[in-house]
């Protein structure tokens, strides 16, 4: 996992050498967001949307999936996680003078997780809402495509999350 992790930070901080891409999401632009995440009960799959509202500011959307087997006294029982969640980020590029290809940000988020379980699992439910926090970067390699890399807590699941970014 760290062999993983270094090429991912190796490649991310070569690519400014050689690309220009503009960043981060303007206002009235919108961007698609999908990848995985990590977490202590399976590996969440999730896809999101974010509209630009202010230069600095963006509002958003984000529905995530997993599916888990847990072992509890010599029986199996699968667990399926489904989260929904609003979010809002502050974009630091501006004031901070961070360079286009480069999209900072910081925010909180609004969500509720739903599980059920297999057979007789005690317990299955919601989670009711709850307030999480995120910090996140972008890397755009041209004006529509780039990567994402997340990570938040306070929220029912906490962890992060690393994928693809696309605009339009």
């Amino acid at each position: 996992m760290k062999y993983i992790l270094s090429i991912i930070l190796s490649t991310i901080l070569t690519f400014p050498l050689f690309t220009k891409a503009q960043s981060p999401i303007q206002k009235d632009e919108w961007q698609l967001n999908a990848g995985f995440g990590f977490s202590g009960w399976g590996l969440p799959v999730y896809m999101g949307m974010d509209y630009g509202i202010h230069e600095d500011v963006s509002m958003g959307g984000e529905f995530s999936f997993r599916n888990y087997r847990d072992n509890v006294d010599s029986r199996n029982y699968d667990h399926t996680i489904f989260g929904f969640l609003v979010n809002g980020n502050y974009h630091f590029n501006r004031i901070m003078g961070i360079p286009d290809p480069w999209d900072f940000y910081a925010g909180l988020n609004l969500g509720f997780y739903s599980w059920t379980s297999s057979g007789d699992y005690p317990k299955s439910g919601g989670s009711g809402l709850g307030l999480g926090m995120q910090v996140g970067g972008r890397y755009y390699f041209s004006e529509k495509f780039g990567i994402n890399l997340e990570v938040g807590g306070g929220n029912t699941v906490s962890g992060g999350k690393f994928g693809v970014t696309f605009r339009f």
